[in-house]
């Protein structure tokens, strides 16, 4: 089964991180100009800056702020360190509610050489350690579960079964999941995790680009929707068989689209969101 062509762009949201040249200003006016409906918005764009005036140059240009990301990071070695990713988590999510962004991105983090048991401890534990905050702010916490290369120095939650057991051990309304294609396309439990997922009410958020092969470098050769190997309708299908309707949000890591016109870059993104997504 395959989803329908998407036909405007009403949930088309795109990262900051994908048009990294832009800053916040350059990015929003492109995007409202060009008809994007809403933005994620990454830590880096924040620097220096009150959130809440970014909140409202994001609203003002008729954007929608989907989320801010990306938190996480939890696991480390030194409890030291495990104490301040928690501090920097806790900022994430008060700059978020500052912004008027609904949820927080976490990218749960891990330590090179460490047990994945260990560090998935301590992404649960780290996570629990801010729900109080969350819940005061009504911010949501998106666990992203990234593909299995990074599981050694990026995110020890790799799977959608992992980051399902993750929520279901913390058993909270405000943590969930960020479903993002280009990490869980490859599994062949997808299908009924994404079920899992549904059924408990808990897909924050949905992520998109491609799989390019050959892969040519483990971080920044994503490639436009279209461009790779992911089924990526039949996916869309899947999470919007139970009535998911949120943002569609694009994040692409490219160095070859990085290198090319960023106004090019966001036409290509709308043209591929059309025809593939």
């Amino acid at each position: 089964m395959k989803a329908e062509p998407l036909t405007d762009f009403s949930r088309l949201c795109v990262h900051t991180i994908t048009t990294k040249g832009w800053g916040l200003e350059e990015a929003v006016d492109n995007y409202a100009e060009a008809g994007v409906s809403g933005i994620t918005v990454w830590r880096q764009w924040l620097d220096s800056r009150d959130p809440s005036k970014a909140g409202e140059l994001i609203r003002s240009a008729g954007l929608e702020v989907v989320s801010l990301c990306r938190g996480g990071f939890y696991p480390a070695l030194e409890q030291k360190s495990r104490e301040e990713a928690i501090e920097d988590n806790k900022r994430a999510i008060e700059d978020a509610a500052a912004m008027g962004a609904p949820l927080v991105v976490l990218v749960c983090g891990a330590v090179p050489g460490q047990c994945l048991i260990e560090s998935r401890k301590q992404i649960t534990d780290g996570i629990a350690t801010t729900l109080s905050l969350a819940e005061s702010l009504g911010i949501k916490l998106a666990i992203e579960p990234l593909h299995p290369m990074y599981a050694d120095d990026r995110s020890a939650i790799n799977t959608l079964s992992t980051a399902n057991d993750v929520c279901d051990e913390l058993n909270h309304p405000l943590v969930g999941i960020a479903f993002d294609v280009y990490h869980l396309w490859w599994d062949p439990d997808l299908k009924a995790q994404t079920q899992r997922t549904l059924d408990a009410n808990r897909l924050f958020a949905y992520h998109v680009c491609d799989w390019m092969t050959p892969t040519t470098d483990l971080l920044n050769d994503r490639g436009l929707m279209g461009e790779g190997c992911i089924d990526l309708r039949g996916i869309r299908a899947m999470v919007e068989r139970n009535g998911f309707d949120g943002m569609i949000e694009v994040e692409i890591f490219s160095n070859r689209w990085w290198n090319r016109p960023i106004n090019d870059f966001l036409k290509a993104i709308k043209e591929s969101y059309s025809n593939y997504t």
